[in-house]
């Protein structure tokens, strides 16, 4: 891989390892291209707390960091600072004025729940809810058209157990609105990894048919992951197995005003 823009730190509660040897795994293994993209801190309403995101008060920090480390490595590699979010159409704009008061480069649209996390089952988890189902990819077309994201990260994530033909006839759906948007969908290396129900084959074949553009993620949470040669051989070929359009480099969308 030549660029990897998925990447977490110990910040969010559920990866492991600090953001240098991020950086120095990265190059023992050849990226040219490092993005952060640690999960955003949301701003909700009222005592709730989000156990697998970094704290608010933590992102001026991890900006802090990722900003000394891409002066300090600028001459092995290219990396940009980010951040994973969801978008809840009820707190969208009050995380972007808080993220505006900082410099970074762009988001990626990391969708695990449809509405929010507080009222929403977590999607990974097996359902064969179909109402769930079809909100859950509106939201995400609802998110992109926002501007603010650069792509869609696992796409695939929503582990639907149901109806087959129904299952099919809203990943269509879904993948024909983000191909007229010009999303790139990620396929997402932690997944195959962590032996989850993403890559989904039957999204992927579907996504083939549609003309989706894809971009490898390492969905990062350790360093080592960065060296996952073979892993990172097995999403390629999803891709490649399909006659789908890979990318590397991609364009960020504007994250300012």
């Amino acid at each position: 891989m030549y660029a990897n823009y998925h990447t977490h730190t110990i910040r969010c509660n559920h990866a492991d390892g600090y953001d240098r040897e991020y950086v120095e795994n990265a190059i023992l293994a050849g990226f040219k291209v490092l993005g952060f993209s640690d999960h955003a801190p949301m701003p909700f309403k009222g005592a709730y707390y989000s156990y697998f995101r970094m704290k608010m008060h933590e992102a001026e920090e991890y900006i802090s960091s990722v900003n000394k480390l891409k002066e300090e490595y600028k001459n092995d590699i290219k990396i940009y600072t980010g951040f994973e979010a969801e978008y809840y159409p009820a707190l969208f704009d009050d995380l972007l004025k808080f993220l505006d008061k900082f410099e970074y480069d762009y988001l990626i649209q990391g969708q695990h729940f449809a509405d929010n996390e507080v009222e929403s089952p977590y999607v990974a988890r097996a359902n064969s809810d179909k109402v769930l189902l079809a909100h859950y990819y509106d939201q995400i077309i609802e998110g992109y058209k926002t501007g603010k994201f650069t792509y869609i990260a696992h796409p695939d994530l929503y582990n639907f157990v149901g109806d087959k033909d129904y299952y099919k006839s809203v990943i269509y759906d879904f993948c024909q609105k983000a191909k007229s948007l010009g999303a790139v969908l990620e396929i997402n290396q932690l997944g195959l990894t962590a032996k989850r129900n993403y890559p989904d084959p039957l999204f992927w074949d579907i996504a083939a048919d549609v003309g989706c553009t894809a971009i490898l993620g390492c969905d990062a949470h350790t360093p080592s992951a960065l060296r996952d040669k073979s892993a990172q051989a097995s999403i390629r070929k999803i891709a490649t197995d399909r006659g789908i359009k890979l990318i590397d480099d991609i364009p960020f969308k504007s994250v300012k005003g």
